[in-house]
Order: structure tokens, then C-alpha cells, then sequence
């Protein structure tokens, strides 16, 4: 029977090794997913470097991050080890997912998805480990690792792909100590006299939008690329902010903040899965957004 190639198994454990320290963002967190020591990682990443003659590591006490050559190659040999994983589905029971799932979620839609991924999900399917980055920050799928993004807003990423999870409303809210303040405004020309909390992307801040397609960017008291931090001002009485009623629900129910202009229409807003596994997703992926859908249909209802 022909032996493994023991440079090519090497290479193969080289390339295991640098993808997991890339994911992971040390060689030791690597060491714990892959069930070894930190030196074990160290050195077979260390064997790709010679092989290559390069650099993939910039190496200090407190950091390890990519050199352009690294990052290069990772872009390049991640998906391939992702396909790798993906192969394993096929032969295995059928519902049964396997290894490490990495989503991105805004933080305020993540905030509510949180629950039930954790109540119901992750028990429904112990053979996986879950990672999670809440941040509205738009993050590289491919570059940095992550298996799903949930993204509020149309999909404009054409190099993957996207399901949509549901289409929610929106809200524009005040508090009751900056409405008692400030008065409550009657009517769309009427919040022009108001104070705004904005909620800003990529440096631009998002206009009020309407159902009828009109919108109004107001001057904002306080802008933030954050929609957590834009329901605290909102709760702190700052001004009126617009956000997806799924997120201030709970608000609005206990009289923390009040819903305005209620005869006015507000747009649905699309939320997407995204990920960057083309028409055949591996297992884990598919079945955490198929729970996804299922989960905002039922908060959407119940709200």
C-alpha cells in the first residue's frame, strides 16, 4: 500500500496550522482548536515559511498579524480548507453539523438573535462551536474567517451570496422625558424642530426614510456607528431616533420610549444571511440560516 507523502503531509499540517492562527488570531487559541501546543502551531507554520521563502506572520509578544504575503495566501488557501470541511457533509447523517460556526450579526439585531441561538440552536446541535462578533461594522467573510453575516439593508456584496431572513419595519421613537421636554411632533415637517441621534456607516449617516420613498437627513445631536448605542441616547432622552421596531420593541412595551407619527409609513427594512460558500453551503451553515428565517418570523409576529 503507497505511503503518505510526508512533505506533503507537512505542507497539508503547515497549512491547517497558518489557517487557524489567521482565524484564531494567536498560535495559542489555534492550539486549542486544533488539540495541540502552541509550539506545535509555531512550528509548522514555521516549515511553510521556509518552504515559501516568506513571511506570513509579523511575530510580537502581544500580536500576530498577517504580512501582505500572508494575507495574500489566505485569501487564497481559506476557502480551500473550507471546502475540505464542507466534503465531510456529505457523508454524514443527515441534520448532523460538525465543527466551528462564525457569524456576524449587527449588535443590536445580534442582541436578539442571541437568545434563541443559545437557548435553542446550539443545544439542537452540540457537535458544533459557536463564535459570534457583534458589530454593525461591514467585516470581510473571507478574509477574516466568518461563516455567516446578518446584515440589515439591501445586499450589495456581489461576491456572495445572500438569502433574505425577513423584512422588518421600522420605528421612529422618543423618550417620554425628551418628549415632555421638547413636545411630540404631529407631523413629517415637525421634525425638523427636533434634536436626532443618526446612525452612521461607513462615515455617512443614514437618512429618516418613508414608505413613499421621501426621506430627510436631519442634523444629528448625536451620531454613532452603533445601533446599540444610538437606543441608549434614544433612552437617555438626546432626541428621536429611527430603528427596526424588533429592536425597541421591548422599549416601546414598558414606556421607555414612544413610538411617533404613527398614521406615517415607514419602509420595510430586508435582512440578509450573507456567506461566501456559493450554491452549496456546508451543513452548519445551511441549517443555522434556516433557523435564522424561522426565528424572525416568530419575533416578528410576537412583536
Amino acid at each position: 500500500m503507497p505511503q503518505p507523502d510526508s512533505h506533503m503531509l507537512d505542507r497539508a499540517q503547515g497549512l491547517i496550522a497558518f489557517v487557524r492562527a489567521v482565524e484564531s488570531g494567536s498560535f495559542s487559541a489555534a492550539a486549542r482548536v486544533l488539540g495541540t501546543s502552541p509550539s506545535a502551531v509555531s512550528k509548522n507554520v514555521a516549515k511553510l515559511e521556509a518552504r515559501f521563502g516568506v513571511r506570513l506572520f509579523r511575530r510580537s509578544t502581544r500580536s500576530l498579524t498577517l504580512t501582505r504575503e500572508g494575507a495574500a495566501y489566505f485569501e487564497r488557501v481559506a476557502p480551500l480548507l473550507r471546502a475540505l470541511d464542507e466534503a465531510g457533509d456529505v457523508i454524514r447523517p443527515e441534520a448532523t453539523a460538525l465543527g466551528v460556526l462564525r457569524i456576524t450579526a449587527p449588535g443590536d439585531l445580534g442582541r436578539i438573535l442571541m437568545d434563541a441561538v443559545t437557548r435553542l440552536f446550539l443545544p439542537a446541535h452540540r457537535g458544533l462551536k459557536l463564535e459570534v462578533s457583534l458589530t454593525d461594522r461591514h467585516v470581510n467573510l473571507i478574509r477574516e474567517g466568518f461563516d455567516i453575516a446578518v446584515r440589515a439593508g439591501e445586499a450589495v456584496d456581489s461576491d456572495l451570496n445572500a438569502r433574505l431572513l425577513a423584512r422588518l419595519p421600522m420605528v421612529l421613537a422618543a423618550s417620554p422625558a425628551y418628549l415632555a421636554a421638547r413636545g411630540t411632533p404631529g407631523s413629517r415637517s415637525d421634525l425638523e424642530a427636533h434634536d436626532h441621534i443618526r446612525y452612521v456607516l461607513d462615515g455617512r449617516p443614514f437618512p429618516l426614510r418613508f414608505a413613499d420613498g421621501s426621506v430627510y437627513t436631519p442634523p444629528g445631536v448625536l451620531d454613532a456607528d452603533s445601533g446599540v448605542a444610538t437606543r441608549i441616547a434614544a433612552l437617555n432622552g438626546l432626541g428621536i431616533v429611527q430603528m427596526m421596531r424588533l429592536a425597541v420593541q421591548d422599549d416601546i412595551d414598558a414606556g421607555r420610549l414612544v413610538p411617533l407619527l404613527p398614521a406615517v409609513a415607514l419602509p420595510l427594512v430586508p435582512v440578509h444571511a450573507l456567506h461566501p460558500f456559493g450554491r452549496h453551503p456546508p451543513l452548519r451553515v445551511r441549517l443555522c440560516i434556516d433557523f435564522l428565517v424561522d426565528q424572525l418570523a416568530f419575533l416578528a409576529a410576537a412583536r
